[in-house]
């Protein structure tokens, strides 16, 4: 076992990590329905079973023609047409236009054999019922869109191991595809302890707490893709933590434990983890602010994570460990980037050399360009960390940042 509160970086503490995981590994899949797919990572790829359209349709309100016809019109010299038809929506149709013929269509409408083109309702003009003036010389295909045009047939419409996003959703339920193989969601368990630590619907005495690891946890978690399985609150007892971690083992694919990871008289985290699998413990200790008590194991294959009990501190680790572990087991591309933006911070920031800090911050827009302004709170005040839009980040080899420097923020999403 590691020793004790041996500091690692939080690249180090990563990369050991990640080794020990074996990343990729084989995903196990599942098909639901794909509009309940939001979300969900690919299972496999997806090609069209047909074209999309299935025929040639106009893109607005207006007349069906043969672009040719159109060629030379204007204002001033228009082109007449003989209106033979109107299209039906949602038919096919079976008009035929010959030279100088036209038919009223509307958008999304099925263009008769012979047309090419659709030109714009308001730039003609009916004369009589059955003729109209038009006004502006159209290009071939113009005003259309064409079999094929979106999606030919074969087409690879979804790769696999891609997250979900509703413009995927839609466009699938364009192509009939009503039902997609998807990776199952990671479970990851989630253990808060502390005898001090009360449920928030119950009321709360002078030197208790409410839970708050267990419920902001959970939401990242869902929020990155995962299942969460709260198992509830320990009490301070190294049996209770022992007894949780072998019953939440073979359902879950991660285990997260908020607290008993300090170094203290009943600090017993490390040693039960151990107990559930080789390698174990391989960091206790990351040379980082929050977080620095931050445990990392795997065990059997099964990643478990003692987090800081402090809010804020177990927010700030699972945002830059807990979030790439659960992106990695749907397969995905560790995001070793999250979104970030460029703003000038407010005021100077001291820190610690030989320690990376992070700061919450939020942004205020000016009209020379975003502002960064440093949020304090303590680590376990969770509600400073709420008024914050982003993180900055002081390296571990900078003794602070000046006010007017130029500083990436990572957003808070």
């Amino acid at each position: 076992m590691p020793e004790f509160l041996t500091l690692l970086t939080p690249q180090e503490a990563r990369q050991k990590i990640f080794e020990a995981l074996s990343f990729p590994r084989p995903l196990m899949l599942e098909t639901i329905p794909t509009q309940a797919s939001l979300g969900r990572v690919s299972g496999r790829d997806v090609y069209a079973p047909h074209p999309l359209p299935m025929f040639n349709r106009a893109t607005v309100d207006g007349y069906a023609v043969r672009a040719e016809d159109t060629f030379g019109a204007s204002e001033s010299l228009p082109a007449y047409f003989r209106i033979v038809g109107e299209i039906p929506m949602g038919q096919e149709t079976t008009l035929r236009l010959n030279a100088m013929e036209t038919a009223l269509i509307h958008t999304g409408g099925m263009l008769p054999a012979n047309a090419n083109a659709v030109v714009m309702i308001e730039q003609t003009q009916r004369i009589t019922e059955n003729e109209i003036e038009v006004y502006r010389a159209v290009s071939a295909w113009e005003n259309t869109i064409r079999v094929g045009e979106e999606v030919k047939e074969g087409e690879l419409v979804l790769p696999m191991q891609k997250r979900i996003r509703a413009v995927e959703v839609g466009g699938l339920l364009a192509l009939g595809i009503t039902r997609l193989e998807v990776v199952k969601k990671p479970k990851v368990g989630i253990v808060s302890s502390g005898d001090e630590v009360v449920p928030p619907e119950q009321p709360i005495q002078i030197g208790q707490v409410r839970d708050v690891n267990t419920y902001t946890l959970s939401a990242l978690v869902q929020q990155c893709g995962g299942e969460p399985i709260p198992y509830g609150i320990l009490p301070d007892q190294e049996e209770a933590l022992r007894q949780a971690l072998q019953e939440l083992k073979p359902q879950c694919d991660m285990i997260l434990i908020t607290a008993g990871s300090s170094v203290s008289a009943r600090d017993y985290t490390a040693r039960v983890i151990q107990q559930m699998g080789a390698p174990g413990v391989l960091a206790h200790g990351i040379n980082t602010r929050p977080g620095k008590p931050t445990i990392f194991a795997v065990c059997d294959g099964l990643p478990i994570l003692g987090l800081p009990g402090n809010p804020m501190s177990a927010f700030v680790i699972a945002l830059h460990f807990v979030k790439p572990i659960i992106f990695a087991l749907q397969g995905l591309t560790v995001e070793q980037t999250p979104p970030r933006v460029e703003a000038t911070l407010t005021i100077n920031l001291n820190s610690q050399a030989g320690r990376e800090d992070w700061i919450p911050v939020r942004l205020i827009h000016t009209e020379q360009g975003l502002l960064a302004e440093p949020v304090f709170g303590k680590s376990n005040m969770i509600l400073a960390l709420s008024r914050a839009d982003g993180l900055i980040c002081i390296a571990a080899e900078a003794t602070g940042l000046a006010a007017g420097e130029r500083v990436l923020v990572e957003l808070i999403e």
